[in-house]
């Protein structure tokens, strides 16, 4: 079988990482699109909404993925890919703030998957 030389937790600890560096963004975009609406174009690019998708559907698909073949328990991938599937349905929303809400409340349950991960490999 095909193991990762990375152990879980410290997957773990870099997608709830991430999670919170999209929210970071997202939030942030919200406020910068808010206050300076020329300026925050580059920051709501589609390009880096898709980009971070995607790395986050790689990283959680390698860390959750892994932690159930270590501990056995199903559900914190579960609750991680509604989390992904969140994310990914809310880049087909217009950008009008709706986006960035369906975003954050994905980036919040796929966090949540991984927290559930972390405290199941312990």
């Amino acid at each position: 079988m095909l193991s990762l030389a990375i152990p879980s937790p410290r997957l773990d600890r870099w997608a709830i990482g991430l999670s919170g560096l999209c929210l970071v963004h997202c939030l942030g975009t919200t406020i910068v699109l808010a206050l300076l609406a020329s300026a925050g174009g580059a920051f709501g690019a589609p390009i880096i909404h898709e980009v971070g998708l995607s790395l986050a559907m790689l990283l959680g698909t390698i860390s959750l993925g892994k932690g159930i073949f270590e501990h056995g328990y199903t559900l914190p991938a579960q609750v991680g890919g509604l989390g992904l599937g969140i994310m990914a349905g809310a880049l087909t929303l217009p950008h009008d703030g709706g986006e960035a809400l369906y975003t954050v409340i994905g980036v919040a349950i796929l966090a949540l998957g991984h927290r559930l991960n972390f405290i199941a490999a312990e």
